[in-house]
């Protein structure tokens, strides 16, 4: 079985996020970038689907500028067998990334395509779903846990109420949160490995992918600072700067 696994280039979750000066957007020169950590997941249950004999080949494939080649790499560096980069502006919004992830998937045919839930840049939670719509396959968002069999896949995912349980014919896309698994960090071994192994470039062109724009940003603003905070002597003293100091309480 083929699976292929689409992952986002993102500033590193330990970055301290800055906003350009003229509030064009968020500073990314000479910031550390990452794979999405939610995409990170995804691979990881590719990985561990192939180790269990159920998948035999994991395709990563990523669009963006050249420079997401290295979430690629350390893609292919956890596990996955070959990549795909797609030519694409750095910004893309939700329903182009579905269109173009759609058109990979139709020259590579996969029967299980894995995503993250969302990324922690833009926090939009929609590209699974528009993927699943433009494909017409089913969909399991957020799982929490997978299971394929015969076919199928089951996918446990949480609600509000509790968790929900799933079961889809196969092809699927799944997106994944956070308690699917636990990634595995890249051994230097498998990293070197990683530069050896087959990536392939396509442009927008080649997939017949035309980008259409529905949203402008007009301005990024950073959120107002955050006040230091005070130590109280007792709960009497508490109770009182809550009543009439922050008069959250009445």
């Amino acid at each position: 079985m083929k699976v292929l696994v689409a992952i986002k280039r993102v500033i590193d979750p330990y970055v301290k996020i800055r906003v350009k000066s003229d509030g064009s957007g968020v500073e990314q020169n000479n910031v550390k970038m990452a794979m999405n950590p939610f995409c990170e997941i995804a691979v990881e249950e590719a990985v561990r689907l192939k180790e269990a004999g159920i998948v035999s080949e994991i395709v990563v494939m990523s669009a963006g500028e050249a420079v997401c080649q290295e979430q690629l790499r350390t893609a292919l560096a956890l596990g996955a067998d070959r990549a795909i980069h797609v030519d694409a502006p750095a910004s893309i919004e939700p329903l182009n990334v579905a269109k173009i992830i759609h058109a990979v998937m139709k020259t590579e045919s996969p029967e299980l395509v894995l995503l993250g839930k969302q990324s922690i840049d833009s926090d939009n939670n929609q590209v699974a779903q528009m993927l699943a719509g433009l494909a017409h396959l089913p969909q399991g968002t957020f799982a929490s846990n997978l299971k394929i069999s015969e076919g199928h896949a089951e996918v446990v995912r949480e609600v509000d109420g509790g968790l929900e349980t799933l079961k889809l014919k196969l092809p699927a896309v799944i997106s994944t949160d956070l308690r699917l698994n636990e990634p595995r960090y890249a051994s230097l071994p498998n990293i070197m490995k990683a530069k050896q192994k087959p990536m392939a470039v396509m442009t927008l062109e080649n997939l017949s992918v035309t980008l259409s724009p529905h949203h402008e940003v007009l301005e990024v603003i950073a959120p107002p600072a955050r006040k230091g905070g005070i130590k109280v002597s007792s709960v009497s003293e508490l109770v009182d700067k809550l009543k009439h100091e922050a008069k959250v309480i009445s």
